[in-house]
């Protein structure tokens, strides 16, 4: 990617159907400047990454407006709205103002008297909103924040516009239900009263269906100034097949009104009047348009779940006093008392006093951990049992809840490549079928015995059954449940290409060290040269000494291993991939592996059958020189993880490849591989090699994913096909891999694995359905069954079928909010 690229996520308004999302993605995709753009159909939003140089933003934007969508461009600074009190007249409004306008950083500051309120725009690395605050109290006025959006807003949102929807399917359906009695009453022995019955009062009978037909089409007025403007842009979508077709039956009907009432054979034209489907048939899609939403709305559970993890206030500690302020004035370094049944505001550290925190929103794991000073603490978890004072670290959207959130919510607004293809076939599929039903309605007029009647209804029926919704609907629904389960799982799946690569893997590569093992090395042996002339306790001291200023694991378990003060290293040199050297009380020490001993130009014989030994027991053997001879060998041990052998003989059943790949030597690493079962082993790898590795196990064919721990294996994880971070690192992790396990546990993986091929499976199941509706109904609706004496397919039950295969899509989405891993 251009390093003068910019990405951005915009919400998109006005789009109805998939040709209405991949018409922006053609249009704007071509733009010079554009590098990639993915529009979602179901969050109404557009990813869009572009170079502002060649394609400056005003540009794009003005684009998708001309096709009839709109989108606003973002704000670049913060925005702080406030509640302002105190304030008696103008001069009090213009002092804030001038107050406020003359902080560094404040480039806007505007105060609404009336309304007691002000806006000020700022930049967040200069000016602290509680500064900002505090300078306007310091004025003589007071301010609150007003209540931010949450998720029981965005609920309120979704449910006002559901219940808009069903307002339109009621008034609807109570007009068209009377209509459709009217109309076809009489085919069912249904008698009519005689100043209606279309052979004694066809103008009556013809007045009162238009009567009824005219609420019909006001509640469903959106279809028509929609769908007709993008008609005329040469850029139909659904709703201008339905204005189209139910256009025309309106138009008839209304001309066949005006010769009743002329009277030009007023019984015969009562009879061909088509008010009721055009009624019923609006109000079918309406109601078949309110199912969906209410879907959709489902779709983003999980998300509305996670956000209201959030509390909305805290107990800031301020000295001696506390105080509830709300989240978003929580700033780094503040002190915030956390008691018991209270969820976390914010990630940080414990300050004081000790806690078990229910951490399941994160990880999965149902059991809370204690949590005492120094503990890394996470926003949304829950405090169980004692109180505590934590400090703030990361507030706001550097939260681990936001990131998580966020990640999630790219997720479900990403596409999977096999969505490409139904892309392609909405964006042409709305032109095909308005020209299809042109030529099937002049086909049955001009090459067959049936009146203009028939081929117009034939017309409709092929213009209403045929929906894109369907196709547009079919992947991102499932993308969005599917992602939502699996952060309620613990397993975040970071995009639609990572969930369908999941699914196609062949190979898994586990790293060793924290991933196959609990990540927690130990100091199992010493052995000591006698030559050398030191003891076990002063070789110990030494080796400690400079470990101490690595960070790494094996580092760790030798400085653990000795008590006491340790003497301070000097001209301290990390050899990567091999070890460290330095000078301790004189003395120089090299502690490392066999290739920086080789480096060194010691002799390894005398030891070689110890280090074979440690080898074969799985240990990791450090070597420790002094002074120019090897000294010795520290064997560290680090225990396999309990469920390892268990998940890798269910991802075999899977038909996993499973290769161990490791820094370690070869001996070590075959007596892990041989506890495990794992018959591939590459041992020996330098950290800065393992993508290269990973590129060779590709050239093989398979699809290669990998699994590591986020840290020293990112380059791996982002070369391999899909990379799986283990959570341990979250921090890293959660930039490390296109999945990530939140909890520390390989069944993890298994669960990642099986719920991309159920995701994947109901992907398939919904095209198919999506594309095997289309392909059926169109035909019957053409009237294919008809040349062969078979039945006509009503415009009514073509708009009722249509309306259902989105509703049916969706819903076989949601049947993945229930997912539980078999593998568990």
């Amino acid at each position: 990617m251009n390093s003068t690229s910019r990405s951005i996520r915009l919400p998109v308004g006005g789009m109805h159907c998939a040709a209405c999302s991949t018409r922006i993605e053609k249009v704007v995709g071509a733009m010079p400047g554009v590098e990639q753009i993915v529009v979602n159909l179901a969050t109404e939003e557009m990813d869009l990454r572009f170079n502002p140089q060649d394609a400056p933003l005003d540009t794009i934007l003005e684009q998708v407006r001309e096709l009839g969508f709109s989108v606003e461009a973002p704000t670049e600074q913060s925005v702080l709205e406030l509640k302002i009190g105190g304030m008696h007249c103008a001069a009090c409004s213009s002092r804030i103002e001038r107050v406020t306008g003359r902080i560094e950083g404040v480039t806007e500051a505007s105060v609404n008297l009336g309304a007691e309120s002000g806006r000020f725009v700022f930049d967040p690395a200069l000016v602290s909103q509680r500064a900002l605050r505090q300078a306007i109290h310091d004025a003589g006025f007071t301010t609150s924040i007003p209540q931010k959006e949450r998720a029981g807003d965005e609920e309120e949102r979704i449910n006002a516009r559901l219940a808009e929807k069903k307002k339109v399917v009621l008034w609807s359906m109570a007009f068209a239900l009377p209509l459709l009695v009217l109309s076809m009453g009489h085919m069912w022995g249904m008698p009519l009263p005689h100043w209606l019955d279309p052979m004694h009062a066809p103008g009556a009978f013809a007045l009162a269906q238009l009567l009824l037909t005219l609420p019909v089409v006001w509640s469903g007025r959106s279809f028509y100034l929609i769908g007709f403007p993008a008609l005329a842009r040469r850029a139909p979508n659904m709703d201008s097949l339905v204005a189209v077709g139910t256009g025309a039956a309106l138009v008839y009907s209304l001309w066949n009104t005006v010769e009743i009432w002329l009277g030009v054979d007023a019984q015969a034209r009562a009879m061909d009047l088509y008010y009721e489907s055009a009624a019923v048939l609006i109000a079918m899609i309406s109601l078949g348009k309110f199912f969906e939403a209410r879907s959709v709305s489902r779709t983003t559970g999980a998300v509305r779940a996670l956000m209201a993890l959030a509390p909305d206030t805290a107990t800031l500690v301020d000295g001696e006093n506390e105080r509830k302020i709300p989240v978003e004035e929580i700033e780094p370094g503040d002190l915030l008392r956390i008691r018991p049944g209270e969820r976390l505001p914010v990630d940080g550290e414990v300050a004081e006093g000790q806690s078990h925190v229910d951490e399941s929103m994160l990880t999965g794991e149902p059991l809370p951990v204690r949590r005492g000073p120094g503990g890394r603490v996470y926003g949304g978890t829950l405090n169980t049992t004692g109180a505590f004072v934590m400090r703030a670290s990361l507030v706001g959207e550097d939260t681990m809840l936001a990131r998580i959130v966020r990640l999630v919510r790219d997720a479900q607004g990403s596409k999977a490549p096999i969505a490409s293809l139904a892309d392609t076939i909405s964006y042409y599929f709305v032109p095909v079928v308005m020209v299809l039903a042109l030529v099937s309605g002049l086909a049955w007029y001009f090459f067959s015995d049936e009146p203009f009647v028939f081929a117009l209804r034939i017309a409709i029926s092929v213009l209403v059954i045929a929906c894109p919704c369907a196709m547009g609907l079919a992947t991102p629904t499932s993308i969005m449940v599917g992602t939502g389960r699996g952060a309620q799982l613990g397993v975040l799946i970071k995009s639609g290409r990572a969930l369908q690569r999941a699914g196609e893997l062949g190979t898994l590569v586990f790293d060793k060290t924290g991933t196959l093992t609990v990540g927690k090395p130990v100091l199992s042996e010493v052995w000591v040269d006698p030559a050398a002339g030191i003891d076990k306790e002063s070789l110990l001291r030494l080796s400690a000494s400079i470990e101490a200023q690595s960070e790494h694991p094996l580092a760790r378990a030798v400085v653990l291993a000795v008590q006491g003060p340790l003497p301070k290293a000097s001209d301290f040199l990390s050899v990567p991939g091999q070890g460290v050297t330095a000078v301790v009380e004189g003395r120089a020490v090299a502690i490392g592996n066999e290739r920086l001993m080789q480096a060194e130009n010691l002799n390894l014989e005398e030891a070689k059958a110890v280090r074979e030994r440690m080898e074969e027991n799985g240990a990791t053997v450090v070597h420790v020189a002094v002074d120019g001879r090897l000294a010795g060998l520290l064997a560290v041990s680090d225990q396999l993880r309990p469920e390892a052998k268990g998940a890798l003989q269910r991802l075999r059943d899977l038909g996993m490849e499973i290769v161990l790949l490791t820094g370690d030597s070869e001996r070590s690493a075959q007596a892990v591989a041989r506890q495990l079962g794992i018959g591939r082993v590459i041992a020996g790898v330098l950290p800065d090699r393992k993508a290269e590795v990973i590129i060779d196990l590709q050239k093989e064919g398979r699809a290669v994913g990998m699994v590591g721990d986020g840290i020293n294996d990112a380059p791996a994880l982002a070369r391999a096909d899909l990379g799986v971070a283990m959570g341990g690192g979250m921090d890293v992790a959660l930039e490390s891999g296109d999945v990530v396990l939140m909890r520390e546990d390989l069944t993890g993986v298994l669960t990642a694995l099986s719920l991309s091929r159920a995701v994947m499976r109901n992907i398939r199941q919904n095209l198919f359905w999506a594309f095997a509706f289309n392909t059926i109904g169109l035909p019957v609706a053409a009237g294919l069954l008809h040349i062969f004496g078979g039945p006509t397919m009503s415009p009514m039950l073509a708009g009722t079928a249509m309306a259902m295969s989105s509703v049916l899509v969706v819903s076989n989405a949601l049947r993945l909010r229930f997912f539980i891993s078999p593998h568990t």
